[in-house]
């Protein structure tokens, strides 16, 4: 048994053919799920070390081999009880170094896929370490640029997380807002459906003690330039779960949502955009007429205001540059200047 197992071990080193490498992961494989394996036997041989470095494998830039990991340390999870607190804690440091130290790595999202079975199986209430794991390993994984890679397995094992308990919708929507992209448009798009299949699971009251800064998120998003984002996050209000929640908090949310639809509604460049915020709004006014017409007053007051503001400030800075021009001594300097321009002067000494 000793010689099958680190001959396993080493097939790395002695072995450069994929195909003898798929014969290899083949045989370990049966041998762990065959009902003929006795796992306080086997537990003597397939142990720490033998975890560890079977979690160092899933770096392979093999599709074929990382699938025969998974399938190989789930059913090892599966089988030995004893390992499973310590192939958790391992893979939570293969976590902790992509994310802060390489952000490289092969085997993300067939990691995550054997995370989703586990949570699955977590009992409930859920253990204070399962939690600490969510904020600490699982929350910063979308903050890597290649989130794209493996967002889906992570989307499932948020989603499971809060299908198992509806009060870490709070903790996840928070921490997900905090890692929201600013210049990213398509990770927006990835969290703005991520976003969704939380929403779906959350209950009022999680919903209400973060939908303030939710939705000043959203509202950004209605309001961004890229088509896909603008486009994405309108349709959220296609979910008729999503506006049951809203509606029922509209006096606070409407006034945040309704300045980003007015703006679409008046200079988005996209047709289709702007076609989803006409429906957007007409739903609005539908579900709270007399709501709807207080906040639109209250928004032109408040554009009117600005633009007020805007004239008066120009009106000061042509005040300013009459003055500047009846002290300046030194000839027409600022004659011909209707404002002060400032322009970023091109580095000489590079372009040699």
């Amino acid at each position: 048994m000793r010689s099958i197992v680190y001959a396993f071990l080493l097939r790395y080193v002695v072995l450069n053919n994929t195909d003898a490498k798929i014969i290899v992961y083949e045989f370990l494989l049966r041998y762990v799920v065959s009902n003929d394996t006795d796992a306080k036997v086997a537990k003597k041989y397939i142990d720490q070390v033998f975890v560890l470095r079977l979690l160092e494998l899933f770096d392979s830039e093999d599709p074929r081999e990382r699938d025969y990991l998974k399938t190989i340390l789930h059913r090892i999870y599966g089988k030995f009880m004893v390992h499973r607190p310590f192939i958790r804690k391992a893979i939570n440091n293969v976590f902790y170094r992509f994310i802060f130290e390489t952000e490289h790595h092969n085997g993300i999202a067939e990691l995550l896929e054997i995370l989703g079975s586990i949570i699955n199986g977590f009992a409930l209430p859920l253990k204070e370490e399962h939690k600490i794991f969510l904020s600490r390993a699982l929350m910063p994984l979308h903050k890597p640029k290649c989130v794209a890679m493996y967002h889906q397995q992570l989307a499932y094992c948020l989603t499971q997380f809060v299908e198992k308990d509806s009060r870490l919708a709070d903790p996840v929507l928070r921490s997900l807002l905090k890692y929201w992209p600013v210049t990213n448009s398509q990770k927006e798009v990835l969290f703005l459906g991520e976003l969704e299949e939380i929403l779906e699971l959350t209950q009022a009251t999680e919903f209400q003690a973060v939908m303030l800064p939710l939705f000043r998120q959203l509202a950004r998003c209605l309001n961004s330039q890229h088509f896909q984002v603008a486009e994405r996050s309108l349709f959220l209000w296609n979910n008729e779960y999503i506006v049951n929640l809203v509606a029922q908090h509209r006096h606070a949310l409407l006034p945040i949502v309704l300045p980003a639809l007015e703006e679409n509604s008046a200079s988005h460049w996209n047709p289709a955009v702007h076609g989803l915020t006409m429906n957007v709004r007409k739903m609005f006014q539908e579900l709270d007429e007399h709501l709807y017409d207080e906040c639109k007053r209250r928004y032109d007051e408040d554009t009117l205001q600005m633009q007020q503001a805007l004239e008066t400030r120009d009106k000061n800075w042509a005040v300013l540059q009459q003055i500047a021009r009846a002290k300046d001594t030194r000839g027409s300097l600022l004659a011909d200047a209707e404002l002060p321009s400032y322009k970023i002067k091109p580095d000489n000494s590079i372009m040699a």
